[in-house]
């Protein structure tokens, strides 16, 4: 198959133009794809049309469907896909949803290790995501930060108390479904590409197990401050016929609400099983 990967930072994102996915991948192409996840973290892959079926579809070309905790924030007709949405459920009112860096899902024991997008509605400015790099945040920590955080585990809880945003409640039905807190290392290794990455969240850690909380939280600010350089950014400014597909085990990511309030900013959402992280 004909097509192009073009990086979009030296360390994060890859553009891929040339592909469509409603006609599906051989297996060569299949295994380029995501050999490219893995090493870019990040994929775009542009001029993309879908209905909610083809953006399943497209989906598994990267692995198996992952339930989102939200259950009752989906595509009608298609549980499986949860939307992004500014709109709230009373008129008028504008919600931005994932404004701060964090990784999805991470409460879970086995987090979703992809997540992907893909705009059906966008404002006619902003509301672009930030990833950023936690390969590259680990591998310049100070050694002796190395070692200070060598073998600590977070807990992860669906909304820690902590948590410097509140989330969209659940449904009393989603509720009863969210599992046990995920125990988690602060640093994790990559299956496919071997490298080591922090593994942050302050949405969802509710502590370090065997710290106390103010040290939790001031090592968790620390790590966090050191990890959202601008240098290990990638910035996503979205077209219509993106799919975007980021890895969880290697980026976090936030939304931006640079945008107007009044326009409708509406994507479909996707995400992968993933492995416990170790």
């Amino acid at each position: 198959m004909d097509y192009t990967i073009t990086r979009l930072t030296p360390h994060t994102g890859a553009e891929i133009d040339g592909l469509d996915l409603n006609r599906g991948v051989d297996d060569e192409t299949r295994v380029a794809l995501n050999r490219a996840f893995a090493d870019h973290h990040v994929l775009v892959i542009r001029g993309q049309q879908f209905t909610p079926p083809q953006f399943i579809a497209a989906a598994r070309i990267f692995g198996d469907l992952f339930q989102h905790d939200k259950r009752e924030m989906h595509v009608p007709g298609y549980p499986e896909i949860y939307y992004v949405s500014n709109e709230q459920a009373v008129p008028g009112k504008r919600y931005i949803s994932g404004e701060t860096f964090h990784t999805d899902h991470s409460n879970h024991p086995v987090p979703p290790k992809a997540t992907m997008l893909f705009p059906v509605s966008l404002p006619s400015y902003g509301g672009d995501t930030q990833y950023v790099n936690m390969h590259l945040a680990y591998d310049e920590l100070p050694a002796e930060t190395k070692e200070r955080i060598d073998g600590r585990k977070a807990i992860h809880v669906y909304l820690s108390k902590f948590s410097p945003r509140e989330l969209r409640p659940l449904s009393a039905d989603s509720a009863q479904k969210v599992p046990p807190p995920g125990i988690h290392p602060l640093v994790r290794t990559h299956p496919e590409n071997g490298r080591k990455a922090l593994y942050l969240n302050p949405v969802r850690i509710e502590g370090i197990v065997g710290m106390k909380d103010d040290a939790a939280l001031d090592l968790v600010a620390e790590l966090m401050a050191h990890a959202i350089q601008t240098k290990y950014e990638y910035r996503h400014q979205w077209r219509h016929g993106d799919f975007v597909i980021w890895d969880n085990r290697s980026v976090i990511h936030k939304a931006n609400p640079d945008y107007d309030m009044n326009e409708r900013r509406y994507l479909y959402r996707l995400m992968l099983k993933g492995e416990t992280p170790v």
